[in-house]
């Protein structure tokens, strides 16, 4: 509605040709990601394939136009002492639990925004990632996960079931103390119950960043510290691969390619101390 029909909205659908695609893809690219115009080529290329299975067009010419080359994702990661700091800053304000679970975890924003306490289960310590809440033209709405590997379920650690409960109790004290509380039973909630829109949530994220005195880095990016820091402590791939819900460990290894050389120096040196002394060369 607001980028492809009123561009291509007014030609009949039998007129539509490459060149219409390509100047709307090269526009687009000026002002937007390379995902976002993608996926405008991917609705594009499923309608026009529609349409010739319906026999309104002789040839979907979306085919005939190269899509936008995503380029690799760049990101930031703290280091331990960083994340520590952060978080230390970050326990003085009542959404600590979204920036603890997203360090813990490596859930994204909206995964955690959308976390129900119906969907963790302290016995097991466990979490299950059901249901996302993400950006649209009246704010944001509830989504599913956005792939099938999204939905997952997630081990915590011990201090984050403790700083659950905790958050829990806030969250009751602020139910008791509002005047009106329309509970939508998340994990993350206004102080009124109701969901936090992802813009508020930006700005609580980078009004901490600021206070904390650490390097600035997108929320995303902690995902991304997750990942790193739990590789570098020697977790397989696999395991990471299916906390972050990748589709598949090539997808793990592929991000986070640049750390395997160092961790395989170290994996060797690991190694050869298990043989020492005994098998030290004694010419």
């Amino acid at each position: 509605h607001n980028y492809i029909i009123p561009r291509l909205g007014a030609i009949p659908i039998s007129k539509v040709a490459p060149f219409h695609l390509q100047s709307l893809y090269d526009d687009l690219l000026n002002k937007l990601s390379c995902q976002f115009v993608l996926h405008c080529h991917r609705n594009i290329k499923m309608a026009l394939e529609d349409a010739y299975k319906w026999g309104k067009v002789t040839k979907n010419v979306a085919k005939l136009v190269k899509p936008p080359k995503i380029v690799a994702e760049k990101f930031r990661v703290w280091d331990e002492g960083q994340l520590r700091t952060f978080l230390e800053v970050a326990k003085s304000h009542r959404l600590y639990i979204a920036f603890l679970l997203a360090a813990t975890t490596g859930m994204r924003q909206g995964e955690i925004l959308g976390l129900r306490w119906q969907d963790i289960d302290f016995d097991k310590a466990i979490l299950s990632v059901t249901q996302a809440i993400a950006r649209d033209h009246h704010g944001f709405m509830v989504s599913e996960p956005k792939t099938s590997s999204s939905r997952r379920t997630i081990a915590l650690p011990s201090n984050v079931i403790r700083s659950l409960k905790q958050h829990r109790k806030l969250q009751w004290s602020e139910m008791l103390a509002a005047k009106s509380y329309e509970d939508h039973g998340l994990v993350v909630q206004t102080l009124v119950g109701t969901p936090v829109s992802p813009r508020n949530f930006a700005r609580v994220w980078y009004s901490l960043l600021k206070r904390a005195g650490v390097p600035r880095i997108r929320f995303h990016d902690l995902r991304h510290t997750h990942a790193t820091l739990m590789l570098k402590q020697g977790v397989h791939p696999k395991i990471v691969s299916e906390r972050l819900g990748h589709s598949s460990v090539q997808i793990t290894l592929d991000t986070y390619s640049h750390l395997l050389p160092n961790m395989q120096a170290a994996a060797a040196e690991g190694f050869g101390k298990l043989l020492e002394p005994d098998t030290a060369y004694a010419p």
